[in-house]
């Protein structure tokens, strides 16, 4: 008879629960770093450098503006006032755009795993018996001389099977989110918004 609970206690555990999580672990982190790389690639411009050895100049990398063009009727100082009001002119306005304000950054977080592991052992053992006997016996007498003949034989065989079925299912459910950003780059944001220039 097979040993269902050694059966059970040789699983690697460590794989199949283990296994799932850390992949959602490594994903977390592959999408903080995406995150961090869209930010340096899409929101600022590299740093070049020009000139070499000692008289190498380094720029830094800026902050990547989007500028608007567009036509606006304000009023017009100089003509007097008539009736309280100016005479509007034409001018062309040039508004500065932080990039990174104008595209939502990605912010993947992982908000639930479920991992759903079945195993199923069945044990099934036969067992077969068969016995067969046979004897034979003869008697003569001559005069007084008994001759006596006896044989016989005994055969048991005995034969067993035992089979164990095993049955493992792995489900991993996982659940993503997109999550709100970070307070620091909320913050960081904010004042690029505060610095968009007319």
């Amino acid at each position: 008879m097979p040993n269902l609970v050694q059966e059970l206690n040789s699983l690697d555990f460590s794989v199949y629960i283990g296994g799932p999580l850390q992949a959602a672990v490594k994903a977390q982190h592959d999408a903080s770093i995406s995150q961090v790389n869209f930010i340096k690639e899409v929101g600022f411009i590299p740093s070049t450098t020009t000139g070499t050895g000692s008289s190498a100049v380094t720029t830094p990398s800026q902050l990547r503006y989007v500028d608007f063009n567009y036509q606006k009727s304000i009023p017009n100082p100089d003509y007097p006032a008539t009736s309280g009001s100016l005479p509007l002119k034409e001018t062309t306005v040039n508004l500065k755009v932080p990039f990174l304000t104008m595209l939502t950054i990605p912010a993947i977080r992982i908000d639930e795993v479920t991992i759903d592991f079945n195993a199923k052992l069945n044990s099934v053992e036969t067992q077969n018996i068969s016995s067969e006997f046979q004897g034979s016996a003869s008697l003569s007498a001559k005069f007084w001389k008994i001759k006596l003949n006896a044989s016989a034989s005994y055969k048991k065989t005995t034969s067993s099977t035992s089979t164990t079925e095993k049955t493992y299912t792995l489900g991993v459910h996982v659940r993503a989110v997109n999550d709100e950003l970070p307070a620091g780059l909320s913050r960081v944001l904010d004042m690029l918004e505060d610095s968009i220039t007319v």
